[in-house]
């Protein structure tokens, strides 16, 4: 399969490729969709390309969710970069399983997390810091959840979506952070790159959506000029495990809809964004970015529909943004360094 980097992925020619589809994605339109598809990059491509073979050894990483669908194929490519690397998971035996091929002791490992409980997270945290002596380079919150019931709480009284999808993402950065900011060098600067999605333009699933692009947009404009820069993420359209809640019905209605089955991705596919935000020599000493495909998302329309692409008027909004991470905070105890 060719990619990107193959066909000039900064190069003028697949900008304008891109920009040609977002046209056809936004007017619901076949077109070059297939070309388009064929086109985009694995998560492994997007490894290979940044020509990162083994050459983090020393660094940190840590990624969440890491078990199945798009975080299994990011832990899969980032593994190979030599780094040391932490990946979090609510049911270690599933994990191991998921796995077995890439985890090595002492240098991949796993940590019990549930992003459903502040308890859990704390714990998690301190076992990394401890383990990996305060030092984290890079960190992916990539741990998410759909379809479950709005009134369904956690132990500490949260919505299990703004839990999961939001919550557990600054409280883990804000016990991690101390570790990202010591570890920041002007050769090497930290990262923190949020997933989360094109629902966000859209229910209780895209609120936290919209809040993990804001704390991506938060942290890098608190800690940028420290070397500690932060972007979100739009995997694309997906077909994992993630909305196995959903029910038959929302499977129905995706099969049904030509445009939606057009430009479903696969997982491998999905993670190639996150590859790309981690290590992608493009975004070092760069954030406060929300990315699709092989770029900054341009403005699309504020349509409310949730499988478009381009960034809609509350991607980036300063003032909420604060708003957020202050109540955010007193919401996990912890206390504003501002």
């Amino acid at each position: 399969m060719n990619t990107f980097k193959e066909f000039g992925c900064s190069s003028t020619n697949i900008v304008n490729v891109s920009k040609q589809m977002q046209n056809v994605l936004r007017n619901g339109t076949g077109g070059l969709t297939d070309f388009y598809l064929a086109m985009l990059p694995t998560a492994l491509q997007i490894f290979r390309d940044e020509g990162v073979d083994s050459k983090l050894g020393g660094k940190v990483i840590v990624i969440t969710g890491a078990s199945s669908g798009i975080g299994l194929e990011t832990a899969r490519a980032l593994s190979a970069t030599g780094a040391t690397v932490f990946l979090t998971a609510h049911n270690l035996k599933t994990a191991e399983t998921a796995l077995v091929r890439i985890l090595e002791a002492g240098r991949v490992s796993l940590v019990k997390m549930d992003n459903n409980s502040f308890a859990s997270i704390r714990a998690a945290a301190a076992t990394i810091l401890k383990k990996l002596n305060n030092q984290v380079n890079i960190l992916i919150n990539n741990a998410g959840v759909t379809g479950i019931p709005d009134l369904k709480l956690t132990e500490d009284g949260q919505k299990v979506h703004f839990a999961t999808n939001y919550l557990s993402e600054i409280l883990l950065f804000q016990l991690l952070k101390p570790a990202l900011l010591a570890s920041a060098t002007p050769d090497f600067h930290s990262r923190v790159i949020n997933v989360s999605s094109s629902t966000h333009r859209a229910g209780t699933y895209a609120n936290s959506k919209v809040a993990s692009i804001y704390l991506a947009n938060e942290i890098d404009s608190r800690y940028g000029y420290k070397g500690l820069h932060a972007t979100s993420v739009r995997p694309g359209c997906i077909g994992t495990n993630i909305s196995r809640k959903l029910g038959p019905e929302f499977f129905q209605h995706i099969s049904a809809n030509e445009y939606i089955v057009k430009i479903l991705k696969s997982p491998e596919q999905g993670a190639a964004i996150t590859v790309l935000a981690a290590i992608g020599k493009e975004r070092e000493h760069k954030g406060g970015n929300y990315l699709e495909d092989c770029e900054e998302a341009p403005c699309g329309k504020d349509d409310n529909e949730s499988f478009r692409v381009g960034c809609v008027s509350q991607t980036y909004d300063p003032k909420n943004e604060e708003r957020l991470w202050k109540d955010s905070l007193k919401i996990v105890g912890i206390s504003d360094d501002k």
